[in-house]
């Protein structure tokens, strides 16, 4: 786990902190404590990793983790009873708790779990990575303070039915005033600990708590933290006339315009987990296998293609918007959209490239895949992330592209192709990635070792399965022409006949899956933070042995490390061949709908 360190230049941590004992830097300090060896009674040095960890930090990110835990514990409730509705065989809810829970279902899982754990990372990119205290206590407090009051707030107004408007609440519907202040208050409270961040950064390179560059997760962070400010900028700019206006105060907020900057937040908060969970990959990647960036300058400059177009890429949520100009959409669907793309398609090779790399420098060579069957696939938090990198990618990224064509987009974006396809993106992508991270959080950070570790090591599959199903799911129900946002089949059941029938009882049955996955994480973490055994003064319990070099080919071990990565090249062609396909065959139905010959 000490390759972590590795992707910072940062001198090695002096274990005599806790002694008071001066040093160079507290004299480059002069007294002001930024340097974490410093800090005496501040800061820890971690057991394991040996890195320092800034108590305050620890405090912040322990505690937004645990929140954004219990808010996806909300969604997913929510989530398997929208699945048992859509699933026409069960058909659970009737119409109006339908619409109550798919508003309850977006706002914790796409803004609420995600934003407090995106919190917690940055506070950890910026402290422990940086060697560096938490910028402010009291900004963390009014970050926190303000984001918990407005994620319990709008979910009062939910449960109270006096905000059936769905994520998007798209006006002329109108929710009570405390719905989109509480929005309000989540977006301001989130840019108050993103400043938090900033500053923590600006401090820790002022007093030069570490040496060259940021390391790679912090940049990445960075990149998110850059996005979120131009994302939730948009949330406030769009919630403070509509809340103004809820309250009689102004006259109603043109439609149009409303629409266009919601998804400003709406679409570019996916942008957000993008950067963030990418950095995650980098950190997991690292943690389990040792592995380090082939080329970190070309990750970096990925990063930067996320700032520069990720932003603006492709909103297909208004592709068909007549609001929009034809500039704007040719601009987005030809240009933005595959320079964004090209971003992850970087990242989704560098990550297992790097892991492949450092297998076979270990001595896994055997073959073009021995680095990848040696790989410590018992570590849970190697696994949900490789899922991630494949759901991400396989079905989130080609699906997503596709749908970004605006030809395409027409035809699909008012079915449960669009669900399906960020389902694999935020979901199968971000959400698994973060439950990754988790198993390293928690007993790096709470110090306590998992409980019941066999079932921690399925428990990424389980999720990852039902994720792929649902996923599935929708989007080939979507194809046939159901409909989102509703929760009957409409007349794709007079056209497709039983077909349908098929495809949204898997979409049930991924639901179902993935609900057991979901719980199962929240009550390992949550028994192991009340009933773990602690592991303070030692190591955390190891997951796996990535250095374990048994089956291994030692006698032709090199002398150097190599980077050879022909697994990874198979492995990215493969993908490159799916997309292939999967974009044609979507012309070719296109063409058939248009009867074009």
């Amino acid at each position: 786990m000490r390759g972590l360190r590795d992707m910072n230049t940062t001198a090695e941590f002096e274990t005599n902190t806790s002694e008071g004992a001066p040093g160079k830097a507290e004299t480059q300090d002069k007294g002001r404590g930024w340097n974490l060896r410093s800090l005496v009674g501040g800061s820890r040095t971690c057991d394991t990793t040996g890195m320092p960890v800034c108590l305050d930090g620890q405090f912040f990110i322990r505690i937004n983790a645990v929140l954004a835990v219990v808010f996806l514990l909300i969604g997913g409730v929510a989530a398997i009873l929208l699945a048992l509705t859509r699933w026409e065989a069960v058909h659970l809810l009737p119409r109006e708790w339908f619409y109550r829970m798919l508003t309850l279902h977006g706002l914790n899982m796409l803004i609420f779990w995600i934003l407090f754990f995106e919190v917690a990372v940055l506070y950890f990119a910026c402290t422990t990575l940086l060697n560096a205290r938490l910028y402010s206590r009291k900004v963390a407090w009014v970050s926190l303070g303000m984001m918990l009051t407005g994620a319990v707030m709008v979910n009062t107004v939910i449960f109270q039915g006096k905000a059936d408007v769905l994520l998007t609440s798209y006006l002329p519907l109108l929710a009570h005033p405390a719905f989109y202040l509480g929005i309000i208050l989540v977006a301001v409270g989130t840019l108050v600990g993103v400043f938090n961040f900033f500053a923590t950064l600006y401090m820790a390179r002022k007093y030069k708590t570490y040496e060259g560059s940021v390391p790679l997760v912090t940049f990445g962070a960075t990149a998110a933290a850059i996005i979120a400010v131009v994302t939730l900028l948009h949330g406030a700019i769009v919630m403070i006339p509509t809340f103004l206006y809820s309250m009689g105060w102004i006259g109603q907020p043109d439609p149009m315009w409303y629409r266009m900057i919601w998804w400003g937040l709406g679409h570019q908060s996916q942008q957000v987990n993008v950067a963030a969970m990418v950095a995650v990959w980098y950190m997991v990647a690292t943690l389990t296998t040792g592995a380090k960036p082939l080329n970190e300058t070309v990750c970096r400059g990925a990063f930067v293609l996320y700032i520069l177009f990720i932003n603006i890429a492709s909103a297909h949520h208004l592709l068909v918007d007549p609001g929009v100009g034809a500039t704007w959409k040719i601009w987005n669907t030809s240009y933005a959209m595959y320079l964004a793309v090209l971003a992850s398609m970087i990242h989704g090779f560098t990550v297992p490239a790097s892991v492949e790399v450092a297998m076979r420098n270990k001595g896994h060579r055997k073959g073009l895949f021995g680095w990848l069957t040696a790989a410590p696939w018992r570590n849970p938090a190697f696994s949900a992330v490789v899922l991630s990198v494949v759901i991400f990618g396989f079905i989130g990224g080609i699906t997503g592209v596709t749908l970004g064509t605006q030809q395409i987009n027409i035809i699909a974006h008012n079915t449960l192709r669009i669900p399906g396809h960020f389902h694999a993106t935020v979901v199968g992508g971000t959400t698994l990635a973060f439950m990754g991270l988790t198993y390293y959080v928690v007993p790096l950070l709470f110090r306590k070792d998992y409980i019941l570790r066999s079932v921690a090591r399925v428990q990424p599959w389980i999720f990852a399965a039902g994720i792929t199903l649902m996923s599935f799911g929708k989007s080939f129900a979507g194809s046939m022409g159901v409909a989102r946002r509703t929760s009957t089949i409409g007349p794709a059941e007079e056209a497709y006949g039983a077909a349908v029938h098929v495809f949204l009882g898997m979409l049930g049955i991924g639901g179902v899956l993935a609900f057991i996955g979901l719980m199962l994480f929240v009550l390992l973490t949550v028994g192991t933070l009340l009933l773990g055994k602690s592991n303070v003064g030692r190591p955390m319990a190891c997951w796996g042995k990535p250095a374990d070099l048994e089956g291994a080919d030692m006698r032709s071990r090199p002398e150097h490390e190599e980077h050879k990565t022909p697994g990874t090249v198979i492995l990215v062609g493969v993908f490159l061949l799916a997309f292939a396909v999967y974009y044609f065959a979507n012309w070719a139905a296109l063409a058939d709908v248009w009867h074009v010959r």
